[in-house]
């Protein structure tokens, strides 16, 4: 969900527990007080009801309104909290994040991402695939170790350049002893839309959804950056 659609969906969530919760509270206070009208009109007048087993009962009716409605502002404040999240968060909008992973936007033919080698690597490839896992691009990467920055152009391996949406960028390397490195990798994309689902706050980058826990750093567009 974005925007606040998603922060819609779970205030509505949330109020209607409260307000379930409360028709049931209301629908079995009902029902007890009748069944105690009815023991009370047939009662023995030579041996009247013990008032203390319903003068209790009506006691914890009474705790459980309490908590329900001690609930229903918890719901609230919580709403407002996201809300507010949400409300900070549209300052992603349109700005270039870098996340951690391996999907990567691309977006008016440009895509960029970085991979950083623990070690001198003897070979390291990149491979991209798209949506559907089928590779579209490859060739040799820097073996040196340290960060690299790729940008690629969208060309694909025909030559042709591919279209706009989400890939995946596949960074392989092997050390001198023929051990696979572990490598690291971010990507760079332009923030599309915001969303909290769960309490969980993310940013997405076209179809790519990234928690806000994973952004590196942030930067304005080269185009609002010149404007600057």
């Amino acid at each position: 969900m974005i925007l606040g659609a998603a922060a819609s969906a779970t205030n509505a969530a949330q109020s209607g527990q409260s307000a379930d919760d409360q028709a049931q509270l209301e629908e079995d206070l009902n029902q007890f007080l009748t069944l105690l009208v009815t023991q009370l009109e047939n009662q023995d007048p030579l041996d009247p009801m013990d008032s203390t087993e319903f003068t209790s009962q009506l006691v914890q009716f009474a705790s459980v309104e309490q908590q329900i409605y001690q609930n229903s502002n918890l719901e609230q404040l919580v709403g407002l909290q996201e809300n507010n999240q949400i409300s900070s968060m549209v300052n992603f909008i349109d700005k270039i994040v870098e996340v951690e992973g391996q999907n990567i936007p691309l977006e008016n033919g440009q895509a960029e991402f970085t991979y950083n080698l623990p070690a001198n690597a003897k070979t390291a490839s990149i491979i991209i695939r798209d949506s559907l896992g089928i590779t579209v691009f490859e060739q040799d990467a820097e073996t040196s170790a340290g960060q690299h920055t790729f940008t690629w152009d969208g060309t694909n391996r025909s030559g042709q350049t591919a279209p706009d949406g989400s890939y995946t960028a596949v960074v392989t390397g092997l050390d001198p002893q023929n051990e696979v490195l572990t490598i690291e990798q971010t990507a760079f994309g332009r923030v599309t839309g915001v969303g909290i689902d769960s309490g969980i706050t993310s940013l997405f980058m076209g179809d790519i959804e990234v928690p806000q826990t994973g952004v590196i750093s942030v930067k304005e567009t080269p185009a609002a950056a010149a404007v600057n």
